[in-house]
């Protein structure tokens, strides 16, 4: 994923606050065994827990020997995204239609080493961490091997701890261009309220009060 300096993401806090408002739910790459074929991807719920991402697939799923045979995988997760019409981003005192359009968007990218766990006592460990931070309000029984209700259900899923190795951040809001513009294609965000358009101006509005210029952002100490 490219990232200019002016999409980073501001710190480890930036990125950890906006998954935190996600349904933690993305895409989980794997390169295939054969590398003539595409990729696998998987789209997963997973939870962050510490340096380790959660997740569990059912037995069945083709991608296991893929995943057996990964010494990395890599999971993204994408919102608050928006196409920007060429109107909205013509130069000042430049016909609107010589605009150049562009994407708003967010994304995290997980590049993780994969341990696939079948143990079943460590499987209920994966399942209980993951409906505590899925459903923390509760009403649900404990998984718990051999127990019911979800004992038996267990040998139905292999889990998959994702160790960390880096995080690739991106808030993709316009924040080279002026303070002025960047007010003004949230306005026109704000107006058009179409699908996660709301997202993207938060997310604009939100890297505008913390970096302002981007010139003056860049030399500060």
């Amino acid at each position: 994923m490219l990232i200019h300096p002016w999409d980073a993401s501001l710190g480890d806090t930036e990125w950890r606050e906006w998954l935190a408002t996600t349904d933690r739910f993305g895409v989980l790459a794997v390169n295939n065994t054969d590398p003539s074929q595409a990729p696998v991807l998987l789209p997963t719920h997973f939870t962050v827990a510490g340096t380790e991402l959660l997740v569990h697939l059912a037995r069945p799923n083709p991608v296991w020997p893929h995943l057996e045979a990964a010494a990395e995988v890599r999971l993204a997760v994408i919102g608050d995204y928006a196409y920007i019409p060429t109107y909205w981003r013509a130069k000042a005192g430049g016909p609107d239609e010589d605009g150049v359009p562009t994407s708003y968007y967010a994304s995290v990218q997980f590049v993780c080493r994969p341990t696939i766990v079948d143990d079943p006592d460590a499987k209920a460990e994966v399942l209980n961490t993951q409906l505590a931070d899925f459903q923390p309000e509760g009403r649900h029984a404990e998984v718990a091997a051999g127990e019911p209700p979800y004992g038996r259900m267990l040998s139905g899923i292999r889990a998959l701890r994702l160790a960390v190795v880096r995080v690739d951040a991106k808030f993709k809001y316009d924040d080279r261009n002026t303070v002025d513009h960047r007010g003004r294609v949230s306005d026109h965000l704000e107006r058009r309220g179409r699908a996660l358009d709301a997202g993207a101006a938060t997310q604009q509005r939100r890297r505008l009060a913390a970096i302002g210029e981007w010139d003056e952002f860049r030399q500060r100490p």
